[in-house]
């Protein structure tokens, strides 16, 4: 007999609650596991977020041809291809992932400033993570170094991280899955200095202080930071107002995205 949507969604509920259990029985899993809850309970200031990066936000399109018109082509031609092989991937698996970080931009941005060594933090799925790792293929030097938390209400999560990014460029690929706090005290003391710095994992206030303090001390003077979601609380505007200088942000699916350095 089939089961009617109130019935499925119990058994999503079941599933999730199995699976929430189960990795937190995981010593690796619960501290961080933990960490996410208690930030989701505290509220952030997102309506004070989301009207500061809607008044400050421009144009990626006319920012990307400003800096050169033929790159930027060649990043939109890329992710119109690259779009439809990652969704056809996520179909076939049939697990909610989150959304990607902005690719476009990130291919855009691996290609502009040819970079050596690229940090990113927040991988799941792998769009961003795959518009890096094409971008520095076509570079033809680079490694990305990436640090990740799989969705822990998922069973044996790790399979799916990375999921669409492509086989074949993975060999300059370093990925650490236990969370920003271990990953980056193992990625920091042998990535070298870093020149694109991708936020996008933690995103309560606390989890990009820490992650920013962290890694501050290994970008380069020139390093191009990008970070996601940033209406979601007033880290980045706080951060930026701080540190001085220029800063642009720009609005992707109703998000918004920072960037420091160009």
């Amino acid at each position: 007999m089939a089961r009617g949507p109130g019935s499925l969604a119990a058994v999503a509920r079941r599933s999730t609650f199995v699976n929430l259990a189960r990795n937190a029985l995981r010593p690796s899993y619960l501290p961080v596991m933990l960490r996410k809850i208690k930030a989701r309970l505290r509220p952030p200031n997102k309506d004070e977020a989301l009207a500061w990066a809607s008044e400050h936000a421009e144009s990626v399109e006319i920012f990307g041809e400003s800096l050169d018109p033929e790159l930027w082509a060649e990043a939109n031609h890329w992710a119109d291809g690259f779009e439809p092989q990652a969704q056809s991937i996520l179909s076939t698996i049939g697990v909610p992932l989150g959304g990607g970080g902005h690719h476009r931009l990130l291919y855009f941005l691996t290609r502009f400033t040819i970079p050596e060594t690229v940090l990113e933090t927040g991988v799941a799925a792998g769009w961003s993570s795959a518009a890096v790792l094409s971008a520095l293929s076509t570079n033809g030097s680079g490694s990305l170094w990436s640090s990740d938390f799989p969705y822990f209400r998922l069973d044996n999560p790790e399979r799916y991280v990375g999921c669409v990014v492509p086989e074949a460029l993975r060999d300059g690929w370093n990925l650490y899955l236990k969370g920003d706090r271990s990953n980056l005290a193992e990625i920091l003391p042998q990535c070298g200095a870093i020149s694109l710095f991708h936020y996008d994992s933690d995103k309560s206030y606390d989890g990009r202080t820490f992650a920013m303090d962290a890694v501050a001390s290994h970008l380069t003077p020139e390093c191009v930071i990008v970070c996601d979601d940033i209406d979601d609380n007033t880290w980045f505007r706080d951060w930026v107002l701080k540190r001085g200088g220029a800063y642009r942000v720009f609005e992707r699916g109703g998000k918004y995205v920072g960037l420091v350095g160009l």
